[in-house]
């Protein structure tokens, strides 16, 4: 794909639009430094500062919560702490990797966004109501189809929502939570199906220490280059990525 490098300031504007409508009545005003001993000019007040600063602040978070970052991290989590290699990889690099896999699998939905919302709003074509209602559509979709029914329906009854036509229908407050929760019990499953080969090995290994009568070796200091042998023959970091890639497919 071409022209990704705009792909993360789509992403910042859609949270910063999308809690910007949700949490305050009114758009947010426009904020303008002067320097000199002017009067004070509208939207400079301290209140909305502090209010900018609070959608910029809970943007990341809610950006997390809308993408695919929440499966992707917690499953290199989980391949991390099944082969029991402590903070090999690091965080940051665990981290970097979900980043950039999050970028490259929400890249078409993040297109669509900066095509029917953000464009047309930069260009001054359409207001910021309909930019926000424009950019909604694709993030619902995307969050939609990877949400459960069950998931949904239980924040649905919670609020006492009629029952929607379509995902268009689905309130954002709504459908984010839901999508949540149903990315975590996906991101669980998926790693205690990578916990089972290197738990088999674990258990070998600590069996055939015992019957060695060596119950002084810990199992984990014999069992782990055998795990990462495995997950190196077997090119663990290839099937997992994989793996996730083909679990976002519609």
């Amino acid at each position: 794909m071409k022209n990704k490098w705009w792909i993360s300031i789509v992403a910042v504007q859609l949270a910063a639009m999308l809690l910007q409508s949700h949490a305050f009545a009114e758009p947010l005003p426009n904020v303008e430094i002067n320097f000199g001993n002017g009067g004070e000019q509208p939207g400079t007040s301290a209140l909305s500062i502090l209010l900018l600063i609070t959608v910029l602040s809970v943007a990341p978070a809610i950006l997390v919560l809308m993408t695919s970052f929440t499966r992707i991290v917690i499953v290199l989590g989980f391949v991390r702490t099944s082969l029991g290699t402590q903070q090999m990889p690091p965080n940051q690099v665990l981290i970097g990797l979900a980043m950039f896999l999050t970028f490259f699998i929400m890249a078409p939905t993040l297109s669509q966004v900066n095509e029917v919302a953000l464009q047309p709003y930069l260009k001054g074509e359409v207001s910021q109501t309909q930019a926000l209602e424009a950019a909604a559509v694709p993030m619902k979709k995307f969050m939609f189809s990877h949400t459960r029914e069950k998931d949904l329906l239980l924040f649905m009854n919670y609020t006492k929502a009629e029952k929607p036509e379509s995902f268009e229908d689905i309130p954002i407050t709504v459908l984010v939570p839901a999508y949540a929760i149903s990315e975590l019990k996906t991101a669980f499953q998926m790693g205690f199906m990578i916990f089972i080969p290197f738990l088999v090995i674990d258990m070998i290994v600590a069996s055939t220490l015992m019957a060695m009568g060596m119950m002084m070796l810990p199992p984990v200091m014999i069992s782990l280059p055998f795990k990462l042998l495995l997950f190196v023959l077997v090119d663990g970091w290839y099937l997992i990525v994989k793996s996730l890639l083909l679990s976002f497919n519609p």
